[in-house]
């Protein structure tokens, strides 16, 4: 989905797929030249996959043999799986207009409940059900109390600090261990393809189905973009910020419990560190923390790029902590390179000085979707 339909959709507009909007964003944009404008607004929107394109040649020269082969590629997409699933929990907490900080909190929590529910005996849907119910409650709590006007950093940092206490007091301050029951999502592999794999490409497809196809995830990216806009046009634009906390939740609880999976046992301990590699992802992805523009396929080559830099330095046996720095770097570029971008699409995009409402019909008009 491309910034353009974001800016659009964040005011109500209708994207490809037949949703029904309640207002335009842009009015059709006259561009001669408009061929120009598009390559323009593809670099801006899709720098990050050629940054990521760009990666992997480097890397498949300079950590050869080892680095361009279907063993490292899966070892790449399984490290980038956890970054992933945990980037969209960011996401949708930045599309729908806040940045969730409590994301490791719901994690840890849901991963402790379902573990001691399948310790218990008892059966394994139910243990991933109350993982999932946990991620639902928390983001819906979050949410609430941000609608009433709290700061949302302030209450997601509060539910953070409650979140790690309650699952230390459920746990006994000890991690959960002996929980085998989850190897099928966890270290098992589908086709040569890792399960968490697997679990991250479907919730990436569901979200970005639901967020650009359905009318209920326009309008939680209306929400992020202008909420006051939302209002105005009839819409209960409470119910859809408080949904985006939802959703957020619900992929973190997902994240514990692939962690879970992955390890065999859940810890009280949240990990900060996986919160800051999401972040990282979605920054990556040009997604501004402002909220309701962005796109969930390009925090995924974000969280990819960050595993392709770790794999490639492994392998050449440079320290791990140089992934950081570089990664960081990358992050500046991108960051720099999509502002560029966006400041020369609104140039070429901008109306000419001599246009009025009494000029004709353009011969070439582009609009927001269209682009």
């Amino acid at each position: 989905m491309t910034d353009q339909q974001n800016d659009a959709t964040s005011a109500g507009a209708t994207p490809r797929g037949g949703v029904a909007s309640e207002t335009r964003a842009f009015p059709a944009i006259d561009t001669s030249g408009g061929t120009g404008v598009k390559v323009l607004i593809f670099l801006r929107n899709w720098g990050i996959l050629v940054l990521w394109l760009l990666l992997v040649v480097i890397f498949a020269f300079w950590a050869s043999p080892y680095f361009f082969t279907i063993a490292n590629a899966a070892l790449v997409a399984n490290a980038a799986a956890l970054t992933a699933i945990f980037a969209a929990a960011v996401g949708f907490g930045i599309l729908s207009g806040a940045l969730d900080l409590s994301i490791p909190g719901s994690a840890t929590m849901a991963a402790v409940v379902a573990a001691l529910i399948i310790k218990s005996g008892a059966p394994v849907w139910l243990g991933l059900a109350a993982a999932i119910a946990v991620g639902v409650a928390v983001g819906a709590v979050n949410g609430t109390l941000v609608q009433r006007g709290l700061n949302p950093l302030v209450v997601t940092i509060a539910s953070l600090t409650v979140l790690t206490g309650l699952a230390q007091v459920a746990s006994g301050g000890v991690p959960v261990t002996g929980i085998d029951q989850l190897t099928w999502m966890g270290n098992t592999r589908y086709w040569g393809i890792p399960a968490p794999v697997i679990v991250v490409g479907v919730v990436y497809l569901v979200g970005w189905f639901y967020l650009t196809q359905t009318r209920s995830g326009v309008r939680v990216m209306a929400v992020g973009g202008n909420i006051e806009a939302v209002r105005r046009v009839g819409i209960r634009a409470d119910r859809y910020r408080i949904l985006g906390f939802i959703l957020s939740g619900i992929c973190a609880a997902i994240g514990g419990v692939l962690v879970m999976a992955t390890t065999t046992q859940a810890s009280p301990n949240p990990s900060v560190d996986l919160l800051f590699s999401a972040i990282t992802a979605v920054a990556l992805s040009g997604m501004p923390l402002t909220g309701g523009r962005g796109s969930l396929p390009r925090v995924l080559v974000g969280a990819i790029i960050i595993a392709t830099i770790a794999s490639a330095l492994i392998i050449r046996g440079i320290p791990p902590y140089w992934a950081t720095i570089v990664t960081g770097v990358l992050l500046i570029l991108a960051l720099s390179f999509e502002r560029v971008m966006s400041a020369a699409v609104a140039k070429r995009l901008a109306p000419p000085p001599s246009a009025t409402l009494a000029d004709p019909k353009p011969a070439s008009v582009v609009t927001p979707q269209e682009a």
